[in-house]
């Protein structure tokens, strides 16, 4: 068996600036084996979805993203603003080091920080609730997705507490 090489630890995460978008695609199509998430990715930010969009860096160079987009949760009463979490990716070989946690991590915070007060994800049951996500926080949300991985976080404590409404994902979620 050949020991596996042990990747640098991200220098940096940080925002996505215009000259990261080719290292960008390519992290999500070698993260996730095909081109239709860096298709997704390229879509929303021409569209002009995008909220937060950071990379993770190693050794200069890009080995990691996360994207935030625009998911107002829309009650009866109010507007929440909220972002959706998708998709996130790693290049293959800087998985497992913990890159994704720090991009997640790191984009809450950018998130919270930028007035949002809950996000959204679609994603792995077992992964995503060690960041304060859950379904049950989800689950009077209206959504095209339902289950234990559609799951949501508050930024502001108890800004969804009792809060029942929908989401409408924006456009090229609906193209994949």
């Amino acid at each position: 068996m050949r020991p596996r090489l042990e990747a640098p630890r991200p220098t940096c995460v940080r925002d996505e600036q215009s000259e990261d978008e080719a290292a960008i695609r390519i992290v999500h199509e070698r993260a996730f084996g095909q081109p239709d998430e860096a298709d997704l990715v390229d879509a929303l930010r021409l569209g002009g979805y995008v909220k937060v969009s950071l990379v993770a860096e190693a050794d200069g160079q890009v080995v990691g993203h996360i994207l935030f987009t625009d998911l107002p949760i829309q009650t009866d009463a109010v507007v929440i603003p909220a972002l959706a979490l998708a998709p996130m990716g790693v290049l293959p070989e800087y998985q497992r080091q913990g890159l994704g946690s720090a991009l997640i991590g790191s984009g809450l915070e950018s998130c919270h920080d930028r007035g949002y007060q809950a996000v959204v994800v679609l994603g792995h049951p077992n992964y995503y609730p060690r960041f304060g996500f859950s379904a049950e926080l989800a689950r009077q949300i209206e959504s095209p997705y339902a289950g234990e991985a559609f799951m949501a976080t508050e930024l502001v404590p108890g800004c969804l507490d009792g809060v029942k409404g929908r989401v409408t994902y924006a456009a090229p979620f609906q193209e994949l």
